[in-house]
């Protein structure tokens, strides 16, 4: 079945075709995709590992179109191919069969450094454990990704003061990451996510190293930063406080497409959730 809301059930390798994931049904998710461009295109993608004489599936054929400006969530246990799939939107591996397509570029034809130069250009990178550069301050770590595509040093440094002051930041602009805190350090992250004007963020488990308050606060930060920039945000999280910013989540299950849920439903669940006790 093909549809605008971009998301097809595949007769999977290993196993048996599924219905439908679309929750509500696919009118409803073909409504919020009218009048969206489309950002990233994933297309029948398969990822087989070959260990001794056995084929593992991360991914058995999933489908999906990620539209501009939205903040999308990849949920899933683990083991479920959430995280496969989201290294495959951000061109750090290759399906063993379909296409991963990034503003309608298709990322298997690029050469290793086009692939790089549009990760550089196009895309912005959050990860768990923040992945700074011990040695720099914070904002020698903003202004890194600039440099690198040749931002005069000047210019990068002033740009890079303007991100970390849109995440309150401004104070702690020459300080090293061991005199920061893990959620000013995630902070600095972001803002060196958003370095280049990238069209997409690839948050990987942004707030998994936090405390709750602190994840929130994260959350809240990016969540605003994606809307005053109009920004596509892709996560994939186990956290639940990311479904409240959520304008779609996907939820990924044994290699294919369990569920496809859109704000309101969410919103409904959330509750369900939360009055079925305690935080997540």
């Amino acid at each position: 079945m093909s549809s605008k809301a971009g998301m097809k059930q595949h007769a999977n390798p290993g196993g048996q075709s599924r219905s439908s994931p679309y929750a509500g049904g696919i009118e409803v998710h073909d409504a919020y995709a009218a009048g969206k461009r489309t950002i990233v295109s994933v297309d029948n993608v398969v990822r087989e590992y070959r260990v001794g004489g056995d084929s593992i599936f991360a991914l058995r054929g999933v489908s999906v179109k990620i539209y501009a400006g939205e903040y999308l969530s990849i949920m899933g246990p683990s083991g479920s191919g959430k995280s496969t799939l989201f290294n495959m939107i951000g061109g750090l591996d290759t399906p063993t069969s379909g296409t991963v397509s990034v503003q309608g570029v298709t990322l298997a034809q690029l050469s290793r450094v086009e692939q790089a130069r549009l990760r550089n250009r196009c895309i912005g990178y959050i990860f768990q454990s923040y992945n700074l550069v011990p040695v720099m301050t914070a904002r020698q770590n903003v202004a890194l990704p600039m440099l690198l595509g040749g931002m005069d040093v000047d210019e990068a440094n002033e740009k890079a003061g303007e991100l970390l002051k849109a995440v309150e930041l401004g104070h702690r602009m020459d300080h090293r990451p061991e005199e920061l805190s893990g959620g000013q350090q995630q902070r600095v992250a972001i803002a060196r996510s958003f370095a280049n004007d990238p069209v997409i963020i690839l948050a990987d488990e942004p707030t998994g190293n936090l405390d709750t308050k602190t994840g929130e606060a994260i959350i809240d930060r990016l969540s605003h930063l994606s809307r005053e920039r109009g920004v596509t945000i892709i996560s994939a999280t186990h956290d639940h406080k990311m479904l409240a910013v959520s304008d779609r989540v996907v939820t990924i299950r044994d290699g294919l497409v369990d569920k496809v849920e859109l704000r309101d439903q969410l919103n409904i669940q959330l509750g369900s959730i939360g009055d079925a006790g305690g935080s997540h």
